[in-house]
């Protein structure tokens, strides 16, 4: 069983709390420009016996280059984590993911029919508690809080190094799991 979710970094600093002296505000200076941004689709990967995995796909945009490339993830971006999670699994794969318009495309649902390894469930229309990617988000967004990169390039090998981590940590996956009400089957 797998479970995905996407979700956007930019090099605006996310907003988190912190401790300074009374009276004396914290401010973090940074560039109010967003040259870039990066898209990553997640899928948290659970199957009885085994550690729990986590694929990612990342996808840079460049502001100012030419030609423009999409802002987002598009079907066969999604299609290549799917075809590459099922390789590195060896198993068939039952797909639960959100109601996102690039998961209902009927381009989607084209690519979807051809593997007949792929079983898609949708959750709810807002469900962000049933997913435990959006949990691995929101730890991965709080770890990033603090840093105020001044460009793309300063910030990818930080979000890499931090995704790379995130990754071998399976108990820490399972504890996002655990989250939702579901529990792993480590037996």
């Amino acid at each position: 069983m797998c479970f995905e979710d996407e979700t956007g970094y930019h090099t605006r600093p996310h907003k988190a709390r912190t401790w300074a002296r009374r009276g004396h505000t914290p401010v973090i200076r940074s560039w109010s420009g967003t040259p870039g941004r990066v898209s990553l689709a997640g899928l948290l990967c659970t199957r009885p016996g085994e550690r729990t995995r986590l694929f990612l796909r990342m996808l840079v945009h460049h502001r100012h280059r030419r030609p423009p490339v999409p802002r987002s993830l598009s079907e066969p971006d999604y299609i290549a984590l799917l075809d590459t999670a099922h390789r590195r699994l060896g198993a068939p794969i039952v797909l639960v993911w959100d109601n996102l318009g690039g998961h209902t495309s009927a381009r989607m649902r084209a690519l979807v029919d051809q593997r007949d390894w792929l079983h898609v469930v949708q959750l709810p229309a807002y469900a962000p508690d049933l997913n435990p990617v959006e949990a691995a988000w929101s730890h991965l967004k709080r770890g990033l809080s603090n840093l105020a990169p001044l460009s793309l390039t300063d910030m990818l090998p930080v979000l890499r190094r931090r995704l790379h981590r995130l990754q071998r940590r399976p108990d820490l996956l399972d504890s996002f799991l655990a989250h939702t009400g579901l529990t792993p089957d480590t037996t």
